[in-house]
């Protein structure tokens, strides 16, 4: 006769046990929860580096035996044919040796010759983006720039090629204002990086109106686009912010809060040339969010005023005028200028590096594998 249910036969040494119940633990469970689970995030995140890191040393290695064979011996594109197709067959289960790549690699070595010493950010950029720093880019202090902003925002390879199509390293910083005269020292070079001359919001289609308030409404119906322009740090907090004073109503087109300077930002927008009134207006909402919105920990309220076009002098001298801090930049809809020639490359494409990769990257590999913060590839 069979053990049926029941029975127990075995009872005193199997049971199936059951998660207790987290009511049941003590009161610095959770405590201990975030502390464990932060661990192994940052354990993932450094084991993603590392790994990085180390593919980086590999392929500038390969890059580098490239690079000396060509010069004692003078070998052409069949050689790198040849071995491609050798160390497919020699390693199977890998990936990233095709033609293309391999060239990449020794684009790779040549550009950076020290790499092995070079320390973050660059060595810590995925494969795609030294791609895109390679491809777009010849001059050496404009790579470690955007690599080391990309480290910082967590940009995407996307983003990144954005950036430098956007000409971002060339606008940073160059606002007309009066920061230095009106913020603490410690606070106004961080301020003046933190605003751009001139914007370029490329994802916005003006009508011959050209209006204020149609630019701001395309500008909060592309916050994220909007917010990326703007640049790290920027929180969104409002448009059309009512403020009435007494009986008398106004509206204060943008605000924003700077996470960095911790400080509020309140934007104005013109379709039009910088008039000094301007600054008049800007000034009365900036004094109205330092008394009734920011805390007593907050630093002063900071200004900018986007305008269509501007004389850089006439700003310059209308904001001596005001103590209150205030930058002018002006706004386009895009880069009319292009690239210098001396950054056009001969490199092939990143989409076509990708196009021929596609069939020897899998989902999973480390060369297209980066922790990102706050924007998707």
């Amino acid at each position: 006769m069979g053990i049926g249910p029941g029975t127990r036969k075995h009872a005193g040494g199997a049971s199936f046990p059951g998660t207790p119940a987290k009511s049941t633990m003590p009161q610095w469970y959770p405590e201990l929860l975030a502390a464990v689970s932060n661990e192994v995030y940052s354990g993932r995140s450094r084991a993603v580096s590392a790994a990085n890191h180390e593919m980086l040393l590999s392929y500038w290695a390969v890059g580098n035996e490239l690079v000396k064979r060509e010069s004692a011996e003078g070998w052409g594109s069949k050689v790198v044919v040849r071995l491609s197709a050798d160390l497919r067959s020699s390693f199977p289960g890998a990936s990233g040796f095709s033609p293309r790549n391999l060239r990449y690699m020794k684009s790779f070595a040549e550009a950076w010759p020290d790499f092995p010493m070079l320390q973050a950010p660059l060595a810590t950029l995925p494969w795609y983006h030294q791609i895109a720093l390679l491809e777009k880019l010849s001059d050496p202090g404009a790579r470690l720039w955007y690599a080391a902003a990309a480290v910082e925002h967590g940009w995407s390879r996307n983003v990144l090629v954005h950036q430098i199509e956007a000409k971002a390293m060339e606008r940073s910083g160059k606002a007309v204002s009066n920061f230095v005269a009106t913020l603490p020292p410690e606070d106004s070079d961080l301020a003046q990086q933190s605003f751009k001359d001139p914007y370029v919001f490329d994802f916005v289609s003006m009508t011959d109106r050209r209006n204020e308030r149609e630019l701001e409404n395309q500008l909060v119906d592309h916050i994220q686009k909007f917010l990326l322009e703007l640049g790290q740090g920027f929180a969104f907090v409002g448009r059309q912010v009512r403020l009435v004073i007494n009986e008398d109503e106004f509206f204060t087109d943008l605000l924003f809060y700077h996470l960095k300077l911790r400080a509020y930002v309140v934007i104005e927008l013109k379709a039009t040339k910088f008039d000094p009134s301007y600054l008049g207006q800007l000034g009365m909402y900036m004094a109205a969010v330092d008394d009734l919105l920011a805390h007593k920990d907050d630093k002063p309220t900071i200004g900018l005023l986007l305008c269509k076009s501007k004389n850089d002098l006439v700003a310059e001298y209308a904001l001596r005028t005001t103590q209150m801090p205030i930058g002018v930049s002006e706004w386009k809809t895009e880069i009319v200028e292009s690239l210098p020639e001396e950054f056009a490359t001969t490199l092939p494409s990143v989409e076509e590096l990708e196009a021929e990769l596609s069939q020897d990257i899998p989902a999973q590999d480390i060369s297209n594998t980066t922790v990102n913060q706050g924007d998707s590839p």
